[in-house]
């Protein structure tokens, strides 16, 4: 098995503190998750997260107008310059102090930093200048304010910008030094200024104050003082002084405080949101008119963006990380995400891999689609932490268990629970697993030592197994048969046969507490993690141990802010909480209490691979030493302070929190950080990903693909010019084989859409097995990730595939899962498809089949009429109508005769003269 993973994407996580941002055409939204950065692309509906890491969570971030430079700037000041595009890390800068805002000017060649009190204006790095060493250069440091600046904003032309400050002003700069007069205070607001904008012609600025109110500024004559001995009809040739004044106050009368807003200068639309989760839009061109008033719940919007249209607003709230995207004119959400409240316990795939279920302590389930990073459906059926989800064989079901009580089965067509186990005393699940049949299910607990069956269709509890003399800690089925497997803390594991008429086992002793267990997919052998920080594996028919991976010593473990020591010398989650097999049973992926996954060789007892969950600092457990440097004299750690008293604001200085609590997502927000651990890991049924449910989110890790050329059992001769060369001379299988070893994504798709059809059954015959599943590969990845319009073309290669090498395939099925995973699901997508087409078109099939008999039938007639034309041309011509009477009309012989074949019978088309002088030249009329 490849074990090349790199990270891939992040789910679970939409939003956690920060600014929004639009690109320029409006299409795709950037949010800050935690210390990364992910991209949600609402055309096609698909996010991705960027793969580089600040040292703590994002506090701003900002993209430029020719959406090539990425900058995101963490809590402590720290900035990464990214090329969005490559998303490449270009440079690191440090600016020393807490950053609140950054915006690029729109002409792209500068940026503007609100750094404390002061505006630091920056230029954009060029690729025309040669600044290798020092991408950033600083144009000017601006002053003015008493306080800290809270944002930035830029006039149309790029040659203003205007700031405002907690100090309840807002100031105007000019970007050239010899525009020194222009600097002006905003002065008036009787609460923080949130924002300030620019009107489209710049001749108008609005400011935006947190106790709701709005001042529009004008750029006007200043008023002249009254002189009595000037006469009145005096005029002056030159115009007075012109000044900033406020022409108009509005408030917006809401029961909350303002905390976030944005202008949309082209249709001066301004959208505001409270502390209450209340949204609204207006439109302040001439009158103050309130469009639209929504909320997205009882939590605070802390940030809003609107795209450069002016049609879609994007709302975030750190609270519960939620992500909003609004269509304002149509009333419609575009995009609607919300993360898990709190820490996730669970996660498993679906059969095909197309899906992925997270289960957490807020008792929610959630379905995610895993190509496009979006959450389908979320389950609250469960009033309590739900603590292991598992799927059915077939992918249609899920069942949950939770410490409510209850094991839950839902129907992931209808999406509804539709059936709850429970039994018979009201005791707490931890643990469940599905037989591979999907008619029993068992469940386990911490309350009791038994162990209770189900049956899935009747939902009546069938039996309940006891021998365990501890809490059940895991259980197991294989995927083979219908072999259950059970640990416990009384340091055994017992190995049931559940359709066994005796139920007795002998437990198989191990050294500690079992914390976690895992059966190989055959059945075999099963491998259980202790709290020793030992892997141990057992052969199931000897009860013998086969293999001991001692993990301590690979455990990335890392330092807490109470501790007082290095993380070398902590003995703090030095074990595995959750282990899993990989499908061919020759790896093994372990996670824990850490800040580390492993993943093991088991025959040979090694380490393959160690991926560092997080490198975020905000964390516990992240830091690997002790800083001496933050020690007080009383031997404390600096960051544990509590400085909230300090805040000038007031409802950041009220202390809501609940000392002891630990939980991630309590209501009452924790003094001390979350730590970092990985709850859950599973290997992907393709093979090819790994997913691990951590403190940050769901965290996926795909195998790297991205070596264009990989070549195959390669040779001298084997070049793409030889390849073409014998696909010219129809050496169809030579050609393919050749496009196979040079592993040329262009030269395989021209090389099969080549083949005839008449010879795709030989080529498929002769072609040797070891090609098999990289053309299955090739073709699945073609049908789902392209959409080749090719369907039947693919469609008759995979169907004389699978007969010409069944056989192979389903002895090496561990090798092929992969690429029937992929073909799996497009059949299952496409049959769904081609069978509502037809239900939908079943009587329009049904007249095409009848007129297709009807129109040979016709041909078939007007071939007899041609015979008999033919014969009347070979008599001469004869005159049909004659009755001895004078006739209006006159026969012209069969030349005129115009047969048609349009499925109708044959018409005669006879002039006739209808002015009666006998010339023909009277209407035409068809008989």
């Amino acid at each position: 098995m490849k074990s090349d993973f790199k990270f891939s994407n992040l789910l679970g996580t939409v939003y956690r503190k920060g600014n929004l941002v639009f690109t320029e055409d409006g299409t795709k939204l950037l949010s800050p998750v935690g210390n990364r950065v992910s991209c949600f692309d609402l055309v096609k509906s698909q996010t991705t997260t960027f793969n580089y890491q600040h040292r703590k969570n994002i506090q701003c971030i900002a993209l430029n107008k020719q959406n090539n430079l990425l900058i995101s700037i963490d809590e402590d000041g720290r900035a990464i310059l990214v090329n969005f595009i490559s998303r490449v890390v270009l440079h690191h800068f440090n600016f020393k102090s807490r950053v609140n805002d950054i915006s690029f000017s729109p002409c792209g060649k500068y940026f503007a930093v609100a750094v404390g009190r002061f505006i630091q204006v920056w230029k954009t790095p060029d690729f025309t200048e040669d600044r290798q060493f020092a991408p950033f250069v600083r144009h000017r440091i601006y002053s003015g304010h008493f306080d800290d600046v809270l944002s930035i904003s830029w006039s149309e032309n790029s040659k203003y910008f205007i700031s405002t400050s907690k100090d309840m002003t807002a100031r105007i700069y000019s970007l050239e030094s010899s525009d020194k007069d222009v600097a002006r205070t905003f002065s008036g607001h009787r609460d923080y200024v949130v924002n300030a904008f620019f009107s489209k012609d710049n001749d108008t600025i609005y400011t935006v104050s947190k106790d709701g109110a709005l001042f529009k500024w004008e750029y006007i004559e200043a008023p002249k003082e009254s002189d009595d001995d000037e006469e009145e009809e005096e005029e002056e040739e030159e115009d007075g002084p012109r000044e900033w004044r406020i022409t108009s106050k509005n408030f917006f009368y809401a029961n909350a405080k303002l905390k976030c807003a944005t202008f949309h200068a082209q249709s001066n639309l301004l959208v505001v949101g409270f502390s209450n989760g209340e949204f609204r839009v207006y439109e302040i061109g001439e009158d103050f008119v309130l469009i639209q008033q929504l909320s997205m719940g009882q939590n605070t919007v802390n940030t809003v963006n609107i795209n450069k249209t002016g049609e879609w607003l994007a709302f975030g709230s750190s609270k519960l990380g939620q992500l909003l995207v609004y269509e304002w004119q149509s009333e419609s959400y575009i995009l609607k995400q919300q993360g898990h409240f709190d820490t996730m316990n669970t996660l498993c795939y679906s059969p095909d891999g197309a899906r992925l279920v997270t289960g957490s302590d807020d008792g929610k389930i959630k379905v995610w689609d895993v190509a496009s990073g979006f959450c389908l459906v979320t389950f609250t059926e469960h009033t309590s932490a739900v603590t292991q989800v598992q799927f059915a064989k077939k992918g249609n079901v899920l069942f949950s268990s939770s410490l409510d009580g209850t094991i839950r089965a839902y129907d992931l067509i209808r999406f509804r629970n539709f059936k709850t186990f429970t039994a018979t005393s009201r005791i707490q699940f931890n643990c469940l697993a599905v037989d591979p049949s999907g008619e029993v299910i068992v469940g386990g607990s911490h309350d009791t030592f038994e162990i209770y069956v189900w049956s899935v269709q009747t939902g009546q509890l069938l039996d309940s197994l006891t021998g365990h003399e501890g809490p059940i800690s895991c259980l197991a089925f294989g995927q083979e048969d219908s072999t259950l497997a059970s640990a416990s803390w009384d340091k055994t594991i017992r190995i049931w046969n559940i359709f066994a008429r005796n139920q007795t086992t002998e437990p198989i002793e191990v050294q500690s507490d079992v914390l976690c267990l895992s059966m190989r997919p055959d059945c075999k052998e099963v491998a259980v993690s202790t709290l020793n920080g030992h892997i141990t594996i057992f052969d199931i028919e000897d009860a013998k141990q086969v293999h001991l991976i001692d993990g301590r010593k690979d455990l990335i473990n890392g330092r807490y802010l109470e501790d007082k020591f290095v993380s070398k010398k902590s003995s703090r989650g030095k074990f595995f909480d959750t282990i899993t097999y990989s499908f061919d049973g020759l790896t093994l992926l372990a996670g824990g209490n850490n800040n580390s996954i492993c993943m093991y060789d088991i025959d040979n007892e090694v380490l393959l691979k160690r991926f560092l969950v997080s490198e975020n600092m905000s964390l516990d457990g992240t830091l690997q030493f002790l800083n001496s440097a933050k020690i007080t004299d009383a031997g404390i750690n600096s960051d544990l302070i509590d400085r909230n008293g300090e805040n000038s604001d007031l409802e950041d200085r009220i202390d809501n929190t609940l000392p002891g609590s630990q939980r991630l997502g309590d209501p009452s927000e924790r003094r001390t950080r979350p730590a970092i651990r990985v709850s859950a890991v599973q290997f992907s049924p393709t093979t090819l990903a790994f997913a691990a449910a951590t403190t940050e989110g769901v965290l996926i890790y795909l195998v790297n693909q991205e070596l264009v050329f990989d070549p195959f059992d390669l040779d001298v001769d084997i070049t793409p010019e030889t390849t073409i060369q014998s696909l010219k001379e129809k050496e169809f299988l030579v050609a393919l084989v050749m496009a196979l070893r040079l592993n040329e994504t262009y030269l395989i798709h021209k090389v099969i859409e080549s083949v005839p059809l008449s010879d795709i059954k030989l080529i498929c015959q002769d072609l040797p097995v070891v090609y098999v599943d990289r053309v299955l590969s090739f073709i699945g990845e073609l049908l789902v990730k392209h959409d080749s319009p090719h369907i039947e073309f693919y469609l008759i290669w995979i169907n004389n595939l699978l007969i010409r090498h069944g056989t192979y395939i389903t002895s090496h099925k561990f090798e092929f899962r992969s690429s029937l995973k992929l073909l799996s699901r497009f059949l299952n997508k496409i049959a769904k498809e081609v069978v509502n087409v037809g239900k939908r078109n079943n009587y329009l099939l049904r007249f095409l089949t009848v007129s297709k008999d009807l129109k040979e039938n016709v041909e078939e007639d007007i071939e007899l009429s041609n015979e008999d034309e033919e014969d009347i041309m070979d008599d001469g011509e004869e005159e049909i109508m004659d009755d001895g009477e004078e006739s209006e009309g006159e026969w012209l012989g069969p030349d005129s005769i115009n047969m048609k074949q349009t499925g109708r019978p044959l018409a005669f088309s006879m002039e006739v003269d209808s002015d009666g002088d006998g010339d023909g030249d009277g209407k035409d009329e068809d008989l």
